[in-house]
């Protein structure tokens, strides 16, 4: 972990979506500093689902050693806004730093993302951190320490992070895209710059869109506070840098990860939006598997191992799965033993087929024989087959997800 070392104490850092997450990490690892936190979030009364409000993070502030000013803010109303900005300056006397975390995300596909889904991310991601930069750079001009800190990804214009989720890929850029237009207009005078985690970091959200047990694979919101730190303690003239959080924790001398793991030692899943090899970011022993797969030409599919499959997973089914996963799923393998099958975890007891399911199905997962196989047996992440285009998804994605939780358990018997 990195260590504070005071130079935030008495600065005014501004955070959007501080109420629980990344943002209140961010906010407590300022506060040990002593910094003045404005806590600029939607949640003022608790979420059934999400725990946290301004007022409770205001608290865990408080008792961190700084100073907090919890306001009602919705980041898709420009006077809500505004106000906050106001009521920081008159409490504060200023505004230093601004750190734009607030997102919204769906990871759907074109077809099967709603208008209103669209409408929220672009005018919560993209619309909200433009707005409330324009709010604050007035006061940021005259700050000597001034950075505004965008939670975005480097613009990486690869098709595969588009062709999922277009709209939630188009208002992530946007968020970018302010930090390239903005370091380049404010030059001289705000550090404008992005950070975005190397792998995935375990958040309420991130429970509520991958289910249970998907923690195990996920690091702590610490590593982006002391990520973020890092680049509040630089110049001015440290600016227009798409960060990532590894990279410049290393920099700063950062050597054992395992810190920030949730289980130390177990493979992470790599981040959205990033092109390296999720070898790089897996322990040591699964590096090596899959760098051996790798190595050698892909087998041809067995013949029958699609059905094989499939009556062991009927096998495995119980009540308690069907219980726990309520969801209907349809396969459609390309390749020998192909075609469509079945998942069904909805009915009494569960159940297996070929042909399409009786109900409409939940999620469509589309992939070689080969491919199923290699997943359903624990050779292949259903994830890293989602994020290398090897596995095409349409449907509820936090299903998606969770049945990767149902895989594992499956794989001593495949």
């Amino acid at each position: 972990m990195l260590p504070n070392t005071g130079k935030l104490a008495g600065c005014t850092v501004f955070i959007t979506g501080a109420s629980r997450g990344i943002g209140k990490a961010i906010a407590l690892k300022a506060a040990k500093d002593g910094a003045n936190i404005v806590i600029a979030a939607k949640t003022a009364q608790a979420h059934p689902k999400l725990a946290g409000t301004i007022y409770s993070a205001a608290e865990e502030i408080k008792a961190a050693g700084g100073k907090a000013l919890p306001c009602v803010v919705d980041v898709r109303d420009e006077q809500q806004i505004s106000s906050a900005v106001e009521k920081a300056v008159e409490k504060f006397g200023g505004i230093d730093i601004l750190v734009n975390n607030a997102s919204a995300i769906s990871l759907t596909n074109t077809l099967e993302t709603p208008t209103k889904k669209v409408d929220l991310m672009m005018n919560i991601n993209t619309r909200g951190t433009y707005l409330t930069s324009k709010a604050c750079i007035p006061y940021l001009k005259k700050s000597k320490i001034a950075h505004i800190l965008n939670l975005s990804p480097p613009l990486n214009l690869n098709p595969l992070w588009f062709k999922q989720h277009c709209a939630y890929t188009i208002a992530k850029y946007g968020m970018s895209m302010c930090v390239l237009g903005m370091a380049e207009e404010f030059k001289g005078e705000i550090a404008v710059n992005a950070l975005w985690p190397k792998t995935a970091i375990y958040t309420a959200a991130m429970d509520m869109l991958g289910g249970s047990g998907i923690e195990s694979q996920c690091r702590k919101v610490d590593i982006i506070a002391d990520a973020a730190y890092c680049i509040f303690k630089k110049p001015k003239s440290f600016t227009g840098n798409f960060i990532i959080d590894e990279n410049i924790l290393k920099e700063e001398g950062i050597k054992n990860f395992d810190v920030y793991a949730i289980t130390p030692g177990h493979p992470l899943l790599p981040d959205f939006f990033l092109d390296e090899q999720p070898v790089i970011v897996t322990k040591e022993s699964a590096t090596h598997e899959l760098k051996e797969e790798e190595a050698q030409p892909p087998p041809k599919p067995r013949s029958g191992a699609v059905e094989g499959t499939f009556r062991i997973v009927k096998d495995s089914l119980s009540d308690d799965i069907v219980k726990a996963t309520q969801a209907v799923y349809q396969f459609e393998l390309s390749g020998e033993d192909g075609g469509t099958w079945f998942l069904d975890l909805k009915s009494k007891g569960g159940n297996v087929g070929y042909g399409e399911p009786s109900d409409r199905a939940d999620v469509v997962m589309s992939m070689s024989t080969d491919d199923f196989v290699k997943m359903f047996s624990g050779k292949l992440k259903p994830t890293i087959a989602f994020m290398s285009g090897r596995l095409k998804i349409k449907g509820n994605m936090g299903l998606a997800i969770k049945l990767e939780k149902l895989m594992n358990q499956m794989n001593a018997r495949l």
